[in-house]
């Protein structure tokens, strides 16, 4: 990529990967070029309308959504192109190389939703054209971008921080852990036992972390974990696909409530995220969610902005 790409002016910086499957798709300066085009993007909607002219894309859902979907119907149509859509079970009825191959003939890039990270993977082996992980049980990357281009709206730097996640070692989480060292973050996670991040996200978190030289922690105290961090963020305890370990997670889960006296153990700016939806009681309370600290609706604006920039960044 070139280093002088100048955003608004000249050539678009492009994904060099041709798709965006998980996080590390996205190359470190690529990411920040991302964020620098969300900021044009957003401020500049109109120089962008017409950046998908003439394209179409496939959205496949096999997970219900409400931020997902409408934030990628919206991004594509204000681009200038337009899609389709299907739910359901994806590679049901046919063979998922046949789905791929399928709508490569017919669209010109496709967003997936699923259950299971190897259903992006093998549409992104099988397809010629973009595949865009929305969401698989790994990794959700695209809420990733909207959080980091939020937190950096907010404190107009990203490195130094820290980010502080409080719950489940999950797909949120993994995505989190994979940017923050590569935009110069600090991260620590506090998960309850038996529910820490997976062993091979850690270790590829880990070895980024050690190139940027930045602190990546994991606790089973909520206090510690947020102690000195920027933002505290949480997810619900039980995602979808989970629901039959609902009671026996809300019993492991409950000491990590984020309340508002864990929030008073963070910096006084100290900002509190959530993906959404979220389970008021449960994951937070009102009190918090609601408080000025909470930036939760910012980050669900802010998926427009970063997926539009995705979008423009791999078929512009």
């Amino acid at each position: 990529m070139n280093k002088n790409t100048s955003i608004g002016a000249g050539p678009l910086p492009k994904i060099s990967t041709g798709d965006f499957t998980h996080d590390l798709d996205l190359a470190q300066e690529e990411l920040h070029e991302l964020l620098a085009l969300t900021r044009a993007l957003k401020r500049h909607p109109a120089a962008y309308r017409q950046a998908l002219a003439g394209k179409y894309l496939s959205i496949l859902f096999e997970k219900p959504s409400l931020r997902t979907r409408l934030t990628f119907e919206l991004a594509i149509k204000q681009l200038g192109g337009d899609s389709v859509s299907q739910n359901g079970p994806i590679g049901g009825r046919e063979p998922l190389k046949d789905v791929a191959r399928n709508l490569e003939r017919w669209t010109h890039g496709i967003v997936a939703r699923t259950y299971s990270q190897q259903t992006i993977d093998e549409l992104a082996h099988w397809a010629s054209i973009p595949v865009v992980n929305a969401l698989s049980d790994l990794y959700h990357p695209c809420q990733a971008l909207a959080d980091v281009f939020t937190l950096l709206e907010h404190f107009g730097e990203l490195r130094g921080l820290k980010l502080a996640f409080v719950g489940d070692g999950n797909n949120v989480a993994h995505s989190l852990m994979l940017n923050a060292p590569r935009l110069g973050m600090d991260f620590a996670i506090a998960t309850p036992p038996g529910y820490e991040p997976n062993p091979n996200v850690v270790a590829t978190a880990e070895a980024l972390a050690a190139v940027a030289g930045t602190k990546l922690s994991f606790t089973h105290d909520p206090a510690e974990a947020v102690e000195g961090a920027q933002a505290v963020y949480t997810d619900v305890w039980a995602s979808m696909g989970k629901e039959n370990e609902a009671d026996e997670r809300r019993r492991a889960f409950a000491p990590y409530q984020v309340t508002p006296e864990l929030m008073e153990l963070a910096p006084p700016e100290a900002v509190f995220m959530h993906c959404l939806p979220a389970k008021r009681g449960e994951e937070t309370v009102d009190e918090v969610i609601e408080s000025p600290r909470s930036v939760v609706f910012d980050q669900a604006e802010n998926r427009l902005h970063t997926q539009k920039a995705l979008l423009v960044m791999l078929l512009g």
